[in-house]
C-alpha cells in the first residue's frame, strides 16, 4: 500500500493548523501560498517552481512563534526552517528557491532602489530584521548561487501573491503535484 509522504502530510497539517493566520499581510498564509503557486502555474513554470511557490513560507507555519519574534525585532529564519523541513523529501529545485527567497528580497533591494517602494508594509518590517539590503560582497555571492534566477522569480511571486479576493484553486488540488515531487514514502511493509 502506498502512503502519503510524511513531509507532504506535515505540510498539509501545517496549513490546516496555521493557514488562516495572517503575518501582517492582507491575506492569510494559505491564500498567499495559493496565489503564489497559481502565479507560477500561470507563468508556465516547472512543477518544482510551482511547489516552491506554494511552500516558500511553510517555515512560518512549522514555527508560528517565529512570526511573533519577527514583530519583536528578531529574524526567525523561516526560509531556513522551511527549506530544512522540505529537504527531507523534495529536490533542490524546490528547496533552494525556498531557502533563498528572503535573500532575493535583500538582493533586489540592493540592486533596484525602486523595488523597495513596491514592498508591502510586512515585507518592509521583515526586511529590517532580515539584514536589510545586501552589501556589494553579498550581492556578488548571491549572483553566484546555482538557484539565483529561480529565487528571484519566486520572490516576484511572493511580492505579487497578496491580492485580496483573488480566486485560487484549493490547496488539496496541489496534493498530487507534491506527492509526485516528493521522495517515495516508505512502504507499509519492507521486503524481508
Amino acid at each position: 500500500m502506498v502512503r502519503s509522504n510524511p513531509v507532504v502530510a506535515q505540510v498539509f497539517e501545517a496549513f490546516a493548523r496555521h493557514g488562516e493566520a495572517h503575518y501582517g499581510e492582507n491575506v492569510s498564509q494559505l491564500q498567499h501560498a495559493l496565489q503564489c503557486a497559481q502565479l507560477a502555474a500561470e507563468q508556465g513554470c516547472a512543477d518544482t517552481m510551482i511547489a516552491a511557490a506554494l511552500l516558500h513560507d511553510i517555515g512560518r507555519m512549522l514555527d508560528p512563534d517565529g512570526n511573533a519574534a519577527e514583530l519583536e525585532g528578531s529574524d526567525a529564519l523561516h526560509e531556513e526552517t522551511g527549506a530544512a523541513a522540505l529537504s527531507r523529501a523534495f529536490p533542490a529545485q524546490v528547496t533552494e528557491p525556498v531557502r533563498l527567497h528572503v535573500a532575493a528580497k535583500r538582493y533586489l533591494c540592493a540592486v533596484n532602489p525602486d523595488y523597495v517602494a513596491g514592498l508591502s508594509a510586512a515585507s518592509l518590517l521583515s526586511l529590517k530584521v532580515q539584514g536589510g539590503p545586501m552589501g556589494p560582497a553579498e550581492v556578488a555571492a548571491f549572483e553566484r548561487e546555482p538557484f539565483f534566477e529561480d529565487a528571484l522569480l519566486l520572490r516576484r511571486f511572493d511580492d505579487w501573491g497578496k491580492r485580496i479576493g483573488c480566486p485560487v484553486a484549493p490547496l488539496e488540488s496541489y496534493r498530487p503535484l507534491l506527492e509526485a515531487l516528493a521522495a517515495p514514502a516508505p512502504s507499509e511493509s519492507a521486503p524481508a
